[in-house]
């Protein structure tokens, strides 16, 4: 359910600091040498120190700890690759080497790399390891989980300093989509639905950035033609999911064809931002104004304010250093429509 359909969001109410707590902390940072982000983790800080008071219950204060501790270590890891694309795999851990989709998945790793692209999997066997398999230890991370059966980490990725384990599976799946550039889903159980699910959902509400998302068969295979099938006949006939929703997957029962799929999305996109109420859509090259014109023709439905025109880096976005190279266009998105927005990326990456 989106923010707004059904009624107003909850507005968390934030206390006014006491000065001498506040003076406390910037001291307590200060301390520890600065670094970044200081008004960020002065807040971080003393909601921290609310917990005391607030949460009494001291295994919700662990799930807290451990969040903080997990989340801190992996954003720590992948820092020094921010500049790298990089692919989700994700697939069931229980697909032996000797099966068509493991074979796919190592060859699809391969390809990739070659791309240009580092690779991240749940560290285990199945899918998990063809895809480390395919691309080489060097340009692979591994997000494994603590389970009381499987699953340790795989022979490849085991010694690896790009290695990090999680023992909540949330904040595991997050670090997935925040650090993804794309995702191929090959064939899997429970646990690869959840996955997919959960970032088809974060495309569709604009909670993460749109990325290609492919689901790689067997050749001939059924696995997803089904799972489209249900898609179309249930959730879409049903009126659940809307039709420009099916913008947020592409099938595909070949390797190079999912290499393709992947690429072709940032042949010309490279990424975006909200300013404020202004889309940002940073480009390698310009559209023209034939196409500027075009574009506002084709999607007016999905513009709420200023028409898409080519701009100049806004002061955020001087001040964050963020990209300021790239062309860029603008406009006012309203927030809604990410599967027609896929389709403006689409065209973009056609010019």
């Amino acid at each position: 359910m989106r923010p707004g359909k059904l009624g107003r969001m909850i507005k968390v109410e934030r206390t006014p600091t006491d000065p001498e707590l506040k003076r406390r902390i910037q001291e307590l940072i200060e301390y520890r040498g600065g670094g970044y982000n200081e008004e960020s983790v002065a807040d971080m800080i003393e909601n921290a120190l609310k917990v005391l008071t607030d949460v009494k219950d001291s295994g919700d204060v662990r799930v807290m700890q451990t969040a903080m501790r997990e989340l801190r270590y992996a954003f720590r890891l992948f820092a020094p690759y921010a500049g790298t694309r990089k692919v989700t795999i994700f697939g069931s851990a229980r697909t032996q080497p000797h099966k068509l989709e493991y074979q796919q998945a190592v060859e699809f790793a391969r390809k990739i790399a070659e791309a240009g692209f580092m690779v991240i999997t749940g560290a285990g066997g199945g899918i998990m390891q063809a895809g480390h398999e395919g691309a080489g230890p060097e340009k692979s991370f591994g997000a494994n989980i603590r389970l009381p059966w499987e699953q340790s980490a795989n022979p490849i990725i085991r010694e690896d300093k790009k290695l990090v384990t999680f023992k909540y599976f949330f904040t595991r799946k997050l670090i997935f989509i925040r650090h993804s550039d794309a995702i191929a889903l090959f064939p899997g159980g429970f646990g690869t639905m959840d996955e997919g699910y959960e970032a088809l959902t974060l495309m569709q509400t604009g909670k993460s950035q749109l990325m290609p998302l492919v689901l790689v068969d067997r050749p001939g295979g059924t696995y997803w033609k089904t799972w489209d099938k249900n898609v179309r006949e249930h959730l879409l006939r049903d009126q659940l999911i809307s039709p420009d929703d099916l913008n947020l997957y592409r099938i595909t029962d070949n390797t190079d064809e999912a290499v393709k799929i992947i690429t072709r999305f940032y042949r010309n996109f490279h990424s975006s931002r909200f300013v404020k109420d202004l889309f940002v859509i940073r480009l390698k090259h310009a559209p023209t104004e034939t196409a500027i014109e075009a574009m506002n023709e084709d999607f007016a439905d999905i513009i709420v304010g200023p028409p898409i025109r080519v701009i100049e880096p806004t002061p955020e976005e001087i001040e964050d250093n963020d990209h300021i190279g790239l062309a860029r266009i603008g406009f006012g998105f309203n927030r809604r429509d990410y599967g027609r927005l896929r389709q403006l990326i689409d065209v973009l990456n056609s010019l």
